[in-house]
Parts: structure tokens; C-alpha cells; sequence
């Protein structure tokens, strides 16, 4: 995520990038004749797609999903996470942008999706799982859930047969015993009185509270380091025509739906809780006195320090001074409490929430971290993805049907694979085939040297260009929309 305004990115990026190529050139001069190194079409692929993963469904809403990641920080502050719920038959995607580390959007990435496929569970019925033993990884049957990550509470992480790798011993009996907490309030709730925005409400603010609670009562380098981290949260739940998207922070989901006359149109579901957000800044201001209200947002930034307006995580904000000056201060320096740190909290981890109807014209949706936004508009990425759709067709063989076809049906049948050839993508995967736009686009296509340059680019300076990318894209099925009741 970017720890500066987009006009002072701009300006950074812009007296950088002057400074860079004019070291490099003069490094490259001297002692590579011959010119800078490059990479090749072979190398780009091996890197674009090194973390892509397709998973197809049969039955239901959705027929399929692509995702990708691109690191630019190192280890990648990004998370992603997609399940289908076990005893619900709702599919849930996850993208999770963190910042001051990667700790908290690997925490939550796991521990999020727990929380809401339990509260999908009818209350009774929720009982009888408790009581039968079910532990919080239980509730969801996990997709793509094989990279090992680096954050303090994934070292010496225990594989699992079915959900992937799990937390550290220590961490995971503090978090069994909190969600086992949070699993045992939900049977006492009615299932009259079910809703889902407030489900959903639910449990983004009672994990932001288990993270605060557990920090707080014992204090340990995983646990703080999950506390002094954040991050941005988008979580689609997607149950036959029923899609709804909470988000905290400046992940984004898009829309992709097809008009009468084959036009795309892109429908964002989601609002940036950052200080371009009228709303919101008024929202925070309101929550604030009168007197603050120079100070709250300084230089487009929350105290003058973190870019989104709502997070998980980040109880430097949220916390009562008198709590950072005993747990934190010690440890972190009195740095560690923000300048004009006079009523908190200032964080919200209370998500927004859209709730949409599928319909037939509704062909994907794409969700996002803003590494993608920042290259990218709405109607850029639905157009590329619904030529994408059209385009991968053609990289499969060409079948001829079974029934009896004329020689003039086959020659019709070649001349629009030839005429569909030309739109051929180079990747399968959508979410990859975003991620090379967005880094080698051009208003003439993809430039090979561009993305080579944006993907060679120094461990030390590659953050200043590009953020880390994390892309999944996920394809309904028309004809079940069609026909299945809302």
C-alpha cells in the first residue's frame, strides 16, 4: 500500500526515477558497453505467472476464478484468501493489503474467512459442530492455500491435510481459544434474527477486537508485531445470485456486466476509505471535537501518518494513550504514539458493505489491491478481462462438433478462428494478464521493454514504481443465473 499521497508519489517517483537513470546509465557506460541487461520474453512469463492459480467449480453461481500476486516489497505485504464455506454454500474471496509489515494481512487473511463462514452457521446447528469439536479451520475447505509466508506467526507453521499450512502451536491455541469464544456467542444469537450485512459487520470488528484483546493480554513478539502492523481488507461472498462485498481501506471490487448490445459496463462496488473520500473524511471529523479538525488529517493522511481511514490492525491508532505508553512505548520508542494523539480511536475497522443481485449480464467481478488501481481505471481492467474472455477461447484446440456440419459450416467455423486468433492472449490466467497490463501497457499494447524495465527493477528502488499485486478474478456462470431463483 502507498505510504504517500498520490501527488507526493508522483513527485518522489518522478525526482527518483531522474536520479536512477542517471546512475544507471552512466554504472551501464562504463561497464556494460553493450547496453543494460534486459529480460526476456521467457524470463517475464516465468515471473508474471510464478504465483498464478486457476480453480473451476461445478454447480452454483460461479463457474470459475483466475488469481495472481506480483511482489514489490520483500516479503510481500499482500495476502489473499479463497474458500468455500463447508457447511454453508457460500464461496468466499479474500484480498488483504497490509502495511508496516506483513504480519496483520497474514493473520486476518486466515482468521477472517473463519469468522464469517461460523457466522454463516445456523445458530442450532453451530452448536452441535462446537460440541462435536470443530475448530475454527473447519468451517472452510480452502483453495490455492499452499505458500509459506514469513510472518512471525507462520515460522515452523504445521501442514494440514486439507486447509494448507496452519499457525505455530502457541498462536494457534490463542486464536483456537478466541474463536472458540466468539463460535459459542454466535449459538446464543436467533436465526430469526439473521442479517447479513450485520453478520458480516460482525465479524471483521470482533476479529479486530480478538487482535487488540490478544496483543493486550499476552504480549509477545508474534502478537504485537499482528498489533503495530495493519492492514486493508476486501472479503466477496458470493451464494447463488447473492454477491456481497464488505472492505475496509482502498482494495477494490469491480463489476464486469455486459449490455444489449454487447458493450461492457463496469460497476464498482466499493469506496476507497482514504482522504479523497468526502463521506468519509466527514464520517471521521464527526467522530472527532472541533477542535481537531485541522489535525486528524494532515498532508492527506490520517494524523499525518496512515493513508487509509479504516484498517485491521494498527492499535497505534486506536489504542488509549495511557495503553501505548505501557505496552508500546517500551519497546517501540515514544515515537510510536502519533503527534496529536488526543482522543482515540482514530481507526475504524468497521467494513462497508454492498450488497448485489446477479443477473445473467453479470459475466465477473474483479477484486483488487490498489497496486492494481494505481495503473489501472474500472473500464480499463472490465475491458481487458472481457477481451481476455473472449480471446482464451482460442488458445484451446479447435473441436469440431458431433453431429452431422456441412463443409460450409466448417469454413465458417475457420474463418472466425482465424479472424479470433489475432485476439489471442498470451496468458490463460486473467488476473496475470491484468498484471502484465498494468505494468506493459501501452496505447499500442504491451511493451516488452517496459515490462522487462518494471520487473528488473532494484530491490531498493522497485517500491517507488510499482506496489505489490494481488488480482483475482471471478467468472459467474450465466446460464445457472438464468434460471436459479434470487
Amino acid at each position: 500500500m502507498s505510504n504517500w499521497s498520490p501527488k507526493i508519489l508522483a513527485i518522489r517517483i518522478h525526482a527518483l526515477a531522474a536520479t536512477f537513470n542517471r546512475s544507471y546509465h552512466r554504472a551501464t557506460a562504463l561497464h556494460r558497453p553493450s547496453g543494460p541487461p534486459k529480460l526476456s520474453p521467457y524470463d517475464v512469463n516465468c515471473i508474471l505467472r510464478a504465483n498464478e492459480h486457476t480453480q473451476e467449480f461445478f454447480g452454483g453461481s460461479v463457474k470459475s476464478y483466475d488469481s495472481n500476486q506480483l511482489a514489490s516489497n520483500s516479503p510481500i505485504e499482500d495476502s489473499r484468501s479463497e474458500a468455500s464455506c463447508v457447511y454453508t454454500s457460500g464461496l468466499l474471496v479474500g484480498i488483504f493489503d497490509g502495511h508496516g509489515g506483513p504480519a496483520c494481512s497474514q493473520v486476518i487473511s486466515k482468521r477472517l474467512m473463519r469468522y464469517i463462514a461460523a457466522s454463516l452457521v445456523p445458530p442450532d446447528d453451530l452448536r452441535q459442530h462446537m460440541l462435536g469439536g470443530a475448530q475454527s479451520f473447519s468451517f472452510l475447505s480452502c483453495h490455492n492455500d499452499k505458500a509459506r509466508t514469513r510472518s512471525h506467526a507462520f515460522r515452523n507453521v504445521l501442514p494440514t491435510d486439507t486447509n494448507g499450512l496452519e499457525f505455530v502451536s502457541e498462536i494457534k491455541e490463542l486464536y483456537e481459544k478466541s474463536f472458540n469464544q466468539f463460535a459459542n456467542e454466535l449459538t446464543n444469537t436467533t436465526l430469526a434474527g439473521f442479517q447479513m450485512h450485520q453478520t458480516l459487520e460482525n465479524a471483521f470488528i470482533r476479529l479486530d477486537q480478538d487482535l487488540s484483546r490478544e496483543a493486550i493480554e499476552m504480549p509477545s513478539l508474534r502478537t504485537m508485531s499482528v498489533a503495530m502492523s495493519g492492514a486493508v481488507a476486501l472479503v466477496a461472498h458470493i451464494d447463488g445470485p447473492h454477491l456481497h462485498v464488505a472492505s475496509v481501506g482502498d482494495c477494490s471490487a469491480v463489476l464486469g456486466t455486459v449490455t444489449d448490445t454487447g458493450q461492457w459496463v463496469a460497476k464498482k462496488l466499493t469506496n476507497e476509505h482514504n482522504s479523497d473520500n468526502v463521506g468519509e473524511v466527514r464520517r471521521l471529523l464527526s467522530e472527532h471535537p472541533a477542535t481537531e479538525r485541522d489535525t486528524v488529517i494532515r498532508g492527506e493522511r490520517l494524523l499525518g501518518q496512515l493513508a487509509p481511514l479504516r484498517a485491521m490492525g494498527d492499535f497505534r491508532y486506536k489504542w488509549s494513550r495511557e495503553q501505548l505508553e505501557q505496552l508500546v512505548v517500551p519497546q517501540f520508542g515514544e515515537q510510536v504514539i502519533a503527534p496529536y494523539y488526543l482522543t482515540p480511536p482514530y481507526l475504524s475497522a468497521c467494513p462497508e458493505i454492498t450488497h448485489h443481485i446477479l443477473t445473467p449480464r453479470d459475466k465477473f467481478l474483479i477484486i483488487a489491491s490498489d497496486g492494481l488501481w494505481d495503473t489501472m481505471s474500472a473500464m480499463q481492467t472490465v475491458h481487458l478481462v472481457g477481451e481476455h474472455m473472449y480471446g482464451k477461447a482460442f488458445l484451446s484446440p479447435l473441436t469440431l462438433p458431433k453431429q452431422d456440419i456441412t463443409l460450409g459450416e466448417i469454413s465458417q467455423m475457420l474463418s472466425t478462428r482465424k479472424a479470433g486468433l489475432q485476439k489471442k492472449p498470451l496468458d490463460r490466467n486473467a488476473a496475470t494478464h491484468l498484471i502484465r497490463n498494468a505494468l506493459g501497457g501501452t496505447e499500442y499494447g504491451v511493451e516488452h521493454s517496459k515490462l522487462s524495465h518494471m520487473l528488473s527493477l532494484p530491490q531498493d528502488i522497485v517500491r517507488l514504481f510499482r506496489d505489490d499485486i494481488t488480482i483475482t478474478v471471478i467468472y459467474f456462470d450465466s446460464e445457472y443465473l438464468r434460471n436459479c431463483p434470487t
